[in-house]
């Protein structure tokens, strides 16, 4: 008999065919392909590949000047975000000099004489 339904049927009949998880088996697959390319292409919009190179340093400051003003620097693997704080440097120092900036942009750095000043 058994011989005979395979006759019957040919080929083309599986039985696994007719498991209805088989054509979603793979949907988790191409879930994760298209997020992938989903985030390369994020990251290829806003024009900055250096992420993704793992070799190069990145320095990206958001929302600059303002109150939730974030640095982000990447250093090879490390990602480091520094937030804005309302807390001012200070201490005890001394002066080394002056800089001044020319009307071409360039910053000159003059350092303070000792001997002169006193």
């Amino acid at each position: 008999m058994r011989s005979r339904r395979y006759r019957r049927t040919g080929i083309l009949h599986d039985p696994e065919d007719e498991n209805p998880m088989t054509g979603v088996a793979n949907l988790f697959d191409i879930a994760m392909v298209f997020s992938v390319a989903l985030l390369v292409a994020l990251v290829m919009s806003h024009n900055i590949p250096e992420l993704l190179n793992p070799t190069e340093d990145v320095t990206i400051v958001k929302n600059p000047g303002e109150k939730n003003m974030q640095i982000i620097e990447k250093k090879g693997q490390d990602i480091k975000v520094l937030n804005r704080t309302d807390e001012v440097g200070g201490g005890t120092g001394e002066a080394l000099g002056t800089a001044y900036r020319l009307s071409d942009g360039r910053v000159v750095y003059v350092p303070e004489n000792k001997s002169e000043t006193s």
